[in-house]
Formats: structure tokens, C-alpha cells, sequence
């Protein structure tokens, strides 16, 4: 999985509250992002999946700041095990475009919003990644 942690000019984290596989769990807040095509590699899966996922085209994408290896929450994902790189993108807000989003994304994903490091640590609602605070945070000190 290539996954993309959007940062706007206010330093908001731009996430999808997404439902897995099943209805029958509470959705979750995710990055933009997604699987792996055959013959991409993560950059270009990365770049793809924000075009997809909010309609920004990107020419080039920052190296990967992070990767994890991961046993998969049998209630969200098809999968058993997975990869993730993890891209940091700094832009503008915007309002994402649904225009390339699948089938199941348009059933699946419920809203976006850009949300404050004070409001995530805040919120009762599930987070993807449990490291997406630490990760956020690690980013934030970095500038």
C-alpha cells in the first residue's frame, strides 16, 4: 500500500472516514491511498491514488518517510498481511474531487475534512494507522 499524509498551509492532515469491508464495523479515519497496481512501484501508486482519491495531479512524489510491515484488521481489509509506504505532501487546502473514485469508494467513504493534531488526539472516532498521531506529530517537528 502506498499511503499519503497531506498537509495544508495551516499544517490540517486531510483524512477519509472510510468504512472497510463490512458495514457491520464503525468506519474509520484513513489517508489518501491505496494498493499497489501490477507495475507500479509505491511512488507511482502513491501519485495514482491521489489523482483517484482527490483529483490532484502530481508530477513527482517526495521519497517514502516511513514503511511498516502490518498484520491486517480482519474487520476493514481482504487481506491478511500488508506493506505500507508512507509519503508526506504539503499543498494548499482543497476540496477533493470524487470524480475518479470507484464504485466502492462512493459507497465506502462517508466525508473528508482536514483536521487539526488537536482535534485527532480529541476525537472518539477509529484512526488508521494506531501510529497516525505519532506520525503526524514526528512530521509536525520535523519542519
Amino acid at each position: 500500500m502506498s499511503r499519503v499524509l497531506v498537509f495544508d498551509e495551516q499544517d490540517r492532515i486531510l483524512l477519509f472516514l472510510q468504512y472497510g469491508k463490512s458495514h457491520d464495523v464503525p468506519p474509520r479515519w484513513i489517508t489518501p491511498g491505496g494498493g499497489v497496481d501490477p507495475g507500479e512501484d509505491h511512488d507511482q501508486a502513491a501519485i495514482r491514488e491521489m489523482h483517484e482519491e482527490t483529483g490532484l495531479v502530481l508530477d513527482s512524489i517526495t521519497p517514502p518517510f516511513w514503511s511498516r510491515d502490518f498484520e491486517a484488521d480482519q474487520r476493514w481489509h481482504v487481506y491478511e498481511v500488508g506493506h505500507d509506504e508512507w509519503y508526506e505532501l504539503r499543498v494548499q487546502a482543497f476540496d477533493p474531487s470524487r470524480e475518479g473514485w470507484t464504485e466502492d469508494e462512493r459507497v465506502d467513504v462517508l466525508e473528508y475534512r482536514w483536521w487539526t493534531l488537536e482535534d485527532l488526539e480529541r476525537t472518539p472516532d477509529l484512526i488508521e494507522p494506531d501510529e497516525l498521531l505519532d506520525l503526524i506529530r514526528g512530521r509536525l517537528a520535523a519542519r
